[in-house]
């Protein structure tokens, strides 16, 4: 029966994705209609934030303010849905549901990966954790694919390009 099941998105107060999605998921656990109402999903991606010398991943939200809900639409399914605590409506004309295709599924459905600098090429930084530490050179490239930084440093009177480690670079505020 879940091989009709199809993709919705709903739309919640801000910051109350993951409360809406715990709830639906506890009513569908609850009355026992997993048949109904199969996944819950909230669209993350992984972003790491880098610094000073500090670098973190964060999950961030793709679409605060959305939740994706599989189900299938019967009259009790969008009851149970639209009754939802933090549940403003489904995204459709007239907050009618109206199911995402598949190439959009599978456009939401991807993991990313992305990478936050505080720094930006034509900036100032200070290498930290080689054998040039303390050093202060000028951004000429980033590379987020690679996580590199190519730096030119002034070297024995001569304008050096080196590439670093981005974690290896902090910007030196001006």
């Amino acid at each position: 029966m879940s091989d009709s099941a199809k993709w919705y998105v709903i739309h919640t107060y801000s910051g109350y994705e993951n409360k809406v999605a715990q709830n639906i998921e506890k009513v569908v656990e609850n009355r026992n209609l997993h048949e109904l109402i199969p996944e819950v999903r909230i669209p993350t991606e992984t972003v790491t934030e880098i610094s000073d010398t500090k670098t973190r991943d964060v999950e961030r939200k793709l679409f605060p303010g959305y939740v994706l809900v599989k189900m299938i639409l019967t009259d009790e399914s969008w009851y149970i849905v639209r009754n939802t605590r933090g549940v403003t409506g489904f995204v459709g004309p007239a907050s009618k549901p109206i199911p995402l295709t598949e190439a959009e599924v599978a456009a939401l459905g991807v993991d990313t990966k992305s990478v936050v600098v505080n720094f930006a090429v034509g900036d100032s930084v200070r290498i930290s954790g080689t054998a040039m530490d303390g050093m202060v050179g000028i951004v000429q490239e980033i590379n987020l694919d690679d996580s590199t930084v190519n730096v030119l440093i002034s070297m024995w009177g001569r304008e050096t390009p080196t590439t670093l480690g981005i974690n290896q670079v902090v910007k030196v505020d001006a």
